[in-house]
């Protein structure tokens, strides 16, 4: 397995300018950074304009308090004059050993619930036995490697025509992709953006019902199943102060049952 890398090389010259841009997005004043970061606005204004070079300490605070992506904060660094911090092991290194097998065990502990985890490009990199479930007679090209969960679940040859819901899930799942985009330069995946958001939508998906009951407190998927309606809440968790970036990048997305009969199905059927 292997993480893709997501981010192209940055074309804007200057950590100045880099900074300046993420401090943009982020909404926050020259005065407010300098305070998070123990600093003064002056200097960062120096900094922004190319009137001082930052030390790489600073370079990784400011990151810090910008909420920088790991593998930005390199980007950073190197237009800052100084080397990476922030290795990338592909997840094969044998480095990566005890964070497999801690995958594998958190995957397997979810079921019957189905469960995933995806790289930056939503390429599939571990999967339960619940997920291979729900892929269950979409096309085998689809799940040629490396399997895609985006074209998974939004080709018309994949899940799309099973989801009850598809307009919605659709609108979610391209939101949760533009945000992305947003915290990082990445032609690959705009690139993917662009490719599934121009997939047609499966006939009828206009007139498509939940058929499950209404939840509450958030959007479900929901998907048919050997003649089952199905409905699941999607949750998401990724690592916490990652020090490297394909551990960054690396999401684990569950599936849990919105309602008592999703889940005694999938008891049965993984029992």
């Amino acid at each position: 397995m292997t993480t893709a890398a997501v981010s192209e090389p940055v074309t804007t010259t200057g950590v100045g300018a880099l900074l300046r841009e993420w401090r943009d997005r982020r909404r926050i004043s020259q005065l407010e950074l300098a305070l998070r970061a123990d600093s003064s606005s002056r200097h960062i204004s120096f900094i922004e304009t190319g009137r001082s070079r930052p030390s790489q300490e600073m370079v990784l605070r400011l990151a810090e308090h910008l909420d920088v992506p790991v593998r930005e904060r390199n980007a950073l660094l190197i237009a800052a004059g100084y080397a990476p911090t922030f290795p990338e092991t592909p997840l094969d290194d044998p480095a990566m050993d005890a964070l497999r097998s801690g995958m594998e065990r958190l995957l397997t502990g979810y079921e019957p619930f189905p469960a995933l985890v995806v790289d930056g490009m939503y390429h599939v990199q571990a999967a339960n036995r619940g997920i291979t479930m729900l892929l269950e007679g979409i096309d085998p090209a689809l799940l040629r490697p490396p399997l895609n969960a985006m074209r998974i679940t939004m080709h018309p040859g994949g899940l799309a025509p099973r989801i009850r819901n598809y307009p919605e899930w659709r609108a979610h799942l391209l939101a949760q992709m533009d945000r992305q985009l947003a915290l990082m330069r990445s032609a690959p995946l705009r690139a993917l953006y662009d490719e599934v958001s121009g997939y047609p939508l499966p006939p009828g998906s206009g007139e498509q019902t939940t058929g499950s009951a209404h939840v509450p407190f958030a959007l479900p998927m929901v998907i048919e199943h050997g003649g089952t309606v199905l409905s699941f809440i999607s949750t998401i968790a990724t690592f916490n102060t990652p020090m490297d970036v394909t551990v960054s990048e690396l999401a684990l997305e569950t599936f849990l049952p919105a309602d008592p009969e999703t889940a005694a199905y999938l008891q049965q059927r993984l029992r």
